[in-house]
């Protein structure tokens, strides 16, 4: 493997092992007390980042430095991009600076896959326009099995605003790839064109889905990529669509509730779901970003010497 572009990329082994390099990680920082491993020392890591984003740049960062990597963040704004510079003067920049990996966020749909054309280090992305966001399905996934002991079976329901996430594309991937079953609950204007292609079953009705479903995962309604037209009114999507203590109590006794963040809390989740320390995964899911990403970052450049 030379690049992470999309969730589909992954065989079942791949994705497999990328779980299981990423609980050597944790296992291996767990009793250090400096948290950080030698293993990239000398390999340079580039965060590229087009779209602003807090939780995915930081926990990039975060797994390349704790790999010992040398680690340059590279924002849109104030640079050279902000004056005109294309993306390939961009790549071509970065391949004469010696990037080993660059990672990629961009709001251009296919952005990174133009980027691994360009350059000879390994390209990760990051997250591209509504397209796709492989690293948070990885670590979504690597939630559900530390939770729940397995992904394999687990009858999972993705919620809401599917037609602008990226998170919802790579996760039907990557889940039906490890042998989840899959269920789309959204309103019909908020599913894209061609869902019914997708690996996914879709319902409208979240109350009728609830029950059966081992996890249930969140999406943020995205309201800066849309206008009014998608649904009559905040209230009407919330009480529709929602998640609050009542829908929380017809999931069954075990179920966990997940979110790729940034919440819109009391919209698409009620903030005593949200907190809640028996059900919701939320904060897990970022600490485990960290580790999912070092070994993202290790089997590209490290596993692979």
């Amino acid at each position: 493997m030379k690049h992470l572009l999309s969730a589909g990329d992954l065989s079942r082994d791949e994705a497999l092992t990328v779980l299981d390099t990423a609980v050597r990680m944790d296992e291996a920082l767990a009793g250090r007390e400096v948290k950080k491993l030698p293993t990239l020392r000398g390999r340079t890591v580039v965060n590229l980042f087009f779209e602003d984003s807090t939780r995915t740049r930081i926990s990039f960062e975060l797994a390349a430095k704790r790999l010992s990597a040398d680690v340059v963040t590279f924002s849109a704004k104030g640079s050279s991009v902000s004056k005109g510079e294309s993306l390939k003067d961009t790549a071509l920049t970065l391949e004469a600076m010696g990037a080993d990996a660059v990672v990629c966020r961009h709001a251009m749909s296919g952005a990174p896959h133009r980027l691994a054309g360009w350059v000879r280090g390994s390209v990760l992305n990051a997250g591209d326009g509504t397209h796709e966001h492989p690293t948070q399905a990885l670590l979504d996934a690597y939630t559900m099995r530390r939770r729940l002991g397995r992904v394999d079976g687990l009858r999972v329901a993705i919620v809401g605003d599917v037609l602008h996430s990226r998170v919802a594309r790579s996760n039907v991937l990557l889940l039906h790839t490890l042998g989840a079953e899959v269920t789309l609950v959204a309103p019909p204007t908020l599913l894209p064109v061609g869902v019914a292609e997708w690996p996914a079953a879709v319902s409208y009705d979240l109350d009728a889905t609830l029950p059966k479903a081992d996890v249930v995962m969140m999406l943020r309604v995205q309201r800066e990529r849309m206008g009014q037209a998608y649904f009559p009114s905040e209230r009407e999507y919330s009480r529709r669509y929602g998640l609050d203590r009542h829908r929380m109590g017809l999931l069954p006794d075990d179920a966990i509730v997940m979110h790729p963040g940034p919440m819109n809390r009391g919209m698409e989740i009620a903030a005593e779901v949200a907190d809640d320390p028996r059900r919701s995964t939320i904060v897990e899911q970022v600490s485990n970003g960290v580790s999912v990403r070092m070994a993202v970052l290790y089997l590209l450049l490290g596993g692979a010497q």
